[in-house]
Formats: structure tokens, C-alpha cells, sequence
């Protein structure tokens, strides 16, 4: 989902007038997934590049806003993993793309570090437009520490006219090198009110805006993603019941990953219950009756041990099987 196709949340615009106003050569946006770090980096950048920004950010209708939004601004380094880049509609290297296409390798769940030098070339280099340079790198957690050292002898001596935005949904996981060297901001988490405005104003039905909002745990773009899905919230709802009958058609057409994140939501509701919480991610009334708090903690461990091969399963349909026949096992323990 790119971000042209979604209008601007209103809380993400507030921040972008709040930090133009600021200087710095580099933030770092951080924060839990789904509130926005992407859209608010690509405002930041859009500004910074702009022929004729406003406070407000970019004018929208400049030859370089234009070039952003068809992806080939020369003053733009936007760093992800290829599996968002090709998401996402950015343009691979040359290189990459064609080894992609020649089958010698898969794109790449985190960004590489020959991406990291070529930024940092790009950051050397003297600005197309006259505006400067800017590079955008998301999530920046995906950096292992070989791609994270390329980039901090520039982020301590960045060349005069190229500035960096980090967003990051794990911020704690970046070199504290890479953090002391940014402006740090922490995303705002919206009312519920305005979150459930701006995805009816997404067209997403009230009702649905609602549910999905629970099921993503009152994340926005989570629940704007969720409801572009094709999911419908009553199958959320009857997921808990599916899963104490052992009902693997519940989550047939789910990716394993997909799967376990479900699963790893319904056992935190249950541990919440077991200890007087209120649940998060289910309405009360589609929970089954909470297991002993042993069986749960197991459970989430062992959640928590799948979802680390959950990309690279033997067999997706086996793993599925056995994921379902575990939550049944758990939500039949009894003290």
C-alpha cells in the first residue's frame, strides 16, 4: 500500500509541522508499528525537497513532489528491505533487480549493506536539484550491525547538504552509536476518536473501523491494513471459539507468520484475563474461559520460538496444523 493511496492522517500532519519547524541533520522516528513512521518520513523528505515548501510541508505540486511520488527524485536514497522496496513500488539497483530476476537469490527481508554504501556514496555527491539530498531508511531495525557501521561514520559527519530520517518500530534495537546521533521522536498514539474518523474517512464501515481497530490493538495503519485485507471482523471474532474447537480452517488461507501473530494475541488476552486485565485485541465476549496461567506462559513461549522460522516453513500447511492443535491442547488445560 503506498502512501499516495492514503490520505494523510491528521495526527501524522501535526507532527510533520511540529518537527519542520525544528533543525537537524537526522531523526530518528520511533515508536510501536502501525502509527505512521513511514508516512511521517516520506513527509519529512518531501518537504526537505520541495521547489516551494510551506510550514505546513511540501507544496504537492512541484516537479520535485512529482518526482517523489513516481519514485525517481535524484536527491532521494530510500533504504528498506526489497521485499518493502518491490511493496512498496520503489526501484531496486540494477544489480539487485536483476539478480532477483535471474532466481540467484530472494529479496531481502533486511536492508543490505551493499545499499548502506551506496547511500552513503549518494551522500556525497552534489544535489541534482538544488535543495539537497535526503535519505529515508525504514524500518530502520532491519540494519544488521555491518549495514548500521557504514552508516554512522556519515550520520557523525554528514556531508553539508543531505539530511536522514530513521524510522524505526524497534528503535531499542539500533546501535545506541546510531540513536546518541539522532533527533529523537517518539510517535504520538491518537484518540480513538479521531483513529476511527480517519479510516471511515478510508471507507471503512463504522462497525468494521471499530473491530478492526481492536484487532490491531488500536494501531491505525495496522487497522487500515487489516480492513484492505479482506477480513472481516466477525471471523476475527470467532477466531478464539475456532481455536478451542480445533478448527484449522479458521486460519486456512493465513501465512504462518500471519497466523502466529493472531495467536500471540489471543494469548495475551488470556493472560490478561487470568490476572483481572481487560483484553486488548478480542471483544470479552469472544474469549473462551482463560486456561491455568502455566499452560498460557508455555504457550506464549512457544509462540514466541515459532514466529522466528514462521518466514521459512517446511511445510506452511503442516505448521498451520500444528499451531491450531497447540492452541486447542492450551485452551483445554485445566489446573
Amino acid at each position: 500500500m503506498s502512501e499516495t493511496a492514503v490520505a494523510l492522517a491528521p495526527w501524522i500532519a501535526a507532527q510533520r509541522s511540529s518537527l519542520l519547524a525544528q533543525r537537524g541533520h537526522a531523526w530518528l522516528l520511533q515508536g510501536p508499528s502501525g502509527l505512521g513512521q513511514y508516512a511521517l518520513g516520506m513527509e519529512l523528505v518531501r518537504a526537505w525537497l520541495c521547489d516551494a515548501p510551506t510550514p505546513q510541508g511540501a507544496c504537492g505540486r512541484c516537479g520535485s513532489c512529482h518526482a517523489i511520488d513516481v519514485r525517481t527524485h535524484a536527491d532521494l536514497c530510500v533504504l528498506m528491505p526489497e521485499v518493502q522496496m518491490m511493496a512498496l513500488g520503489w526501484p531496486l539497483s540494477e544489480k539487485a533487480q536483476a539478480d532477483i530476476d535471474d532466481k540467484k537469490r530472494k529479496p531481502s527481508r533486511e536492508i543490505r549493506v551493499e545499499a548502506m554504501r551506496d547511500a552513503v556514496e549518494f551522500a556525497q555527491r552534489t544535489s541534482g536539484r538544488g535543495r539537497g539530498k535526503a535519505v529515508l531508511v525504514y524500518p530502520a531495525e532491519q540494519m544488521n550491525h555491518i549495514t548500521a557501521n557504514a552508516l554512522l561514520k556519515t550520520l557523525e559527519e554528514p556531508p553539508g547538504d543531505v539530511r536522514f530520517v530513521l524510522a524505526s518500530e524497534a528503535a531499542h534495537q539500533l546501535l545506541p552509536t546510531i540513536r546518541s546521533r539522532c533527533l529523537g521522536h517518539t510517535m504520538v498514539w491518537p484518540a480513538e476518536a479521531e483513529m476511527l474518523q480517519w479510516l471511515t474517512g478510508q471507507g471503512v464501515e463504522p462497525a468494521a473501523a471499530a473491530a478492526h481497530l481492536r484487532a490491531a490493538g488500536g494501531r491505525p495503519d495496522d487497522a487500515l491494513a487489516l480492513a484492505r485485507s479482506g477480513r472481516s471482523p466477525q471471523a476475527w471474532a470467532a477466531l478464539p471459539q475456532a481455536m478451542a474447537r480445533g478448527d484449522v480452517a479458521a486460519l486456512g488461507d493465513w501465512a504462518p507468520a500471519q497466523a502466529i501473530d493472531a495467536l500471540q494475541k489471543l494469548c495475551h488476552d488470556l493472560l490478561a484475563a487470568c490476572v483481572g486485565a481487560a483484553p486488548r485485541y478480542f471483544a470479552p465476549g469472544d474469549l473462551p474461559k482463560p486456561p491455568p496461567l502455566g499452560a498460557l506462559t508455555r504457550w506464549s513461549r512457544a509462540l514466541a520460538k515459532a514466529a522466528r522460522t514462521a518466514d521459512h516453513p517446511f511445510n506452511a500447511g503442516l505448521m498451520l496444523e500444528a499451531l491450531v492443535a497447540q492452541a486447542r491442547n492450551t485452551l483445554h488445560s485445566r489446573h
